[in-house]
């Protein structure tokens, strides 16, 4: 199935300039979005986790999908304020300004193999901030799976030495 003609452009989305990749067509259409976390379940029996971090907020749509899928946990990874538990913080620089991520403190062990999953790939900040969580507490990151990747912003080059996974690359 080609999973990119149930992905729309939205042009001057969120402001000018910007081209947005609108994934809802995939996710309204059951045989499409089942093919999605098929394959992109295949990616993550690749490396051998226990956890998938899924970045909010459309990471949660994928990996809650892929954590029942595989059998293995989800971790939230949210934006400040929002997880009600002791929580650490990872700031990342944005284009124009800083953003922040967010993890319970005990969502991971020690040791513990994890994947992050995100339904995007961009510059890469927001996954490296998500690895970082992982690592600060003592978890190894066995990659980042994606459904798209925007291959002109080089996201990947900033998770150099992670495994990376996208399906789709435009």
């Amino acid at each position: 199935m080609d999973l990119t003609t149930y992905i729309r452009d939205i042009p001057d989305f969120p402001k000018p300039g910007i081209l947005f990749k609108d994934i809802t067509p995939l996710l309204g259409d059951p045989p499409a979005f089942a093919c999605a976390i098929e394959a992109m379940a295949e990616a993550v029996a690749e490396l051998t986790v226990t956890k998938l971090l899924g970045i909010e907020s459309r990471g949660f749509i994928f990996g809650g999908a892929l954590a029942l899928r595989t059998g293995l946990g989800f971790v939230p990874v949210r934006k400040p304020g929002k997880l009600p538990f002791t929580t650490i913080r990872e700031t990342y620089a944005l284009e124009y300004g800083q953003d922040s991520l967010e993890i319970h403190h005990d969502a991971v062990k020690r040791g513990e193999r994890v994947a992050v999953v995100d339904d995007l790939l961009a510059t890469g900040g927001t996954a490296l901030a998500a690895i970082r969580l992982a690592e600060k507490l003592g978890a190894e990151v066995a990659g980042v799976v994606c459904l798209v990747e925007l291959d002109f912003l080089h996201g990947r080059e900033k998770l150099e030495g992670y495994r990376v996974r996208s399906l789709i690359h435009f």
